[in-house]
């Protein structure tokens, strides 16, 4: 292992900001994250310049369905679990992220990649993938819709295996949560899946028909989790009392609550808010959930995830501390608090003693981008911008 120097940058600690900072990484651990002393220049086999940018500890996204969207990027439209998690992983590390929770969901659904048996198959494939040649941190994060009794048994086999890093309890049935009535459900079937009516109706019909084994499902797969030492989340609920429901069968996240008294509920009550960077970076949700700013404005939010888009990490956390929280308080939005949350001891911030996941951000027009990233000691991306200064642009080649 080499030793690896990123230097020249302000070094963003969980309590403050060290304006000329260092962090050194030996054997893939952070030996020294302190002001810059010039010392370890002279021994570092890797040296980083940030060039004065910000020197953060990688990001760690609990939640985000970019693996769905490149396993299926339009319905129907398949490429190979080892083609589309290759691909995502090129993505993530260019985009700050160090530690991934690939989320799958079991819905039932028939065909595609919420299919139980497909997302079992896809999941397999990454956990082994990941243990052989990786170059993120890559997690699984099975998301469970209650009322797909069906997949319990195929679930509960993903734990025994130990592919399953996070188990988080859904319910998508028309009537609360994220679709308040039965129109805004169908809405939502037609625009992502774009289904004929019959189908609709039928989709309709075996939710609530599934909402009979509702309880046993939860019961089940949180005794299982809890066994095997599953972190539990709950997914958009929308009342002290679903948090205090899925409290009582161990869950200790909630991500999304629909509104912010749910969020502050939650909080009261020791569980852990997660809010989506895309509600930051966009200024609202794109249903009909609460903006996830006034959540964290007012103490009851304190994780951020990519949800959907994994580029939001980076740009959402810049712009709590632009506009809202200090650059310490937004980065340990994406890094400390998520790995407290989910018991990861080894990352999440930059102290002596932890990996050396470290991302390097920079400003472009006022824009951050991530211009380098290692992880465990390892830089595995790195990127350099062509500068083209406006009294030289006439003189410029053709290359």
């Amino acid at each position: 292992m080499s030793t690896v120097l990123l230097n020249n940058g302000r070094l963003v600690m969980p309590d403050r900001v060290i304006p000329n900072g260092e962090v050194v990484i030996e054997n893939g651990m952070i030996t020294m994250a302190g002001r810059q002393s010039h010392h370890y220049g002279r021994s570092a086999d890797i040296i980083i310049d940030a060039q004065g940018g910000f020197i953060l500890p990688g990001f760690i996204d609990t939640h985000s369905d970019a693996i769905e969207k490149e396993l299926e990027p339009r319905p129907g439209a398949y490429f190979t679990t080892e083609v589309a998690f290759g691909e995502l992983e090129k993505k993530l590390a260019g985009q700050g992220i160090t530690t991934m929770y690939h989320s799958f969901s079991f819905a039932g659904a028939q065909y595609g990649v919420r299919a139980d048996q497909v997302a079992a198959d896809c999941i397999r494939t990454i956990v082994g993938m990941a243990r052989d040649y990786a170059s993120i941190r890559n997690k699984i994060h099975l998301r469970f819709e209650i009322t797909n009794f069906e997949a319990v048994d195929v679930i509960r086999d993903l734990i025994t295996e130990g592919a399953v890093d996070l188990l988080s309890f859904m319910d998508h049935t028309p009537g609360q949560g994220q679709y308040p009535t039965v129109e805004d459900y169908r809405r939502y079937l037609e625009k992502t899946y774009h289904l004929p009516l019959d189908e609709i109706g039928e989709i309709l019909t075996l939710k609530e028909q599934g909402r009979m084994n509702a309880g046993e499902c939860v019961v089940r797969l949180s005794q299982e989790a809890r066994a095997a030492g599953v972190p539990l989340a709950s997914h958009d609920d929308d009342s002290a009392d679903s948090i205090s429901y899925y409290q009582q069968h161990g869950v200790t996240l909630s991500e999304f609550p629909i509104n912010l008294p749910t969020a502050a509920a939650a909080r009261r009550a020791g569980v852990d808010v997660s809010v989506g960077a895309p509600n930051i970076v966009r200024g609202g949700s794109t249903g009909k959930g609460m903006k996830a700013i006034d959540a964290i404005t007012a103490g009851s939010a304190n994780i951020l995830c990519s949800d959907y888009y994994p580029p939001s990490m980076l740009h959402a956390v810049f712009l709590l501390a632009d506009q809202t929280i200090s650059i310490s308080e937004a980065v340990a939005m994406a890094t400390a608090a998520p790995a407290k949350a989910l018991h990861l001891k080894d990352v999440g911030s930059l102290e002596e003693g932890k990996c050396g996941d470290v991302i390097i951000v920079r400003k472009r027009n006022n824009t951050p981008v991530v211009t380098n990233t290692v992880v465990g000691g390892i830089p595995v991306y790195g990127m350099n911008y062509r500068v083209t200064l406006p009294e030289n642009r006439a003189e410029q080649s053709a290359c």
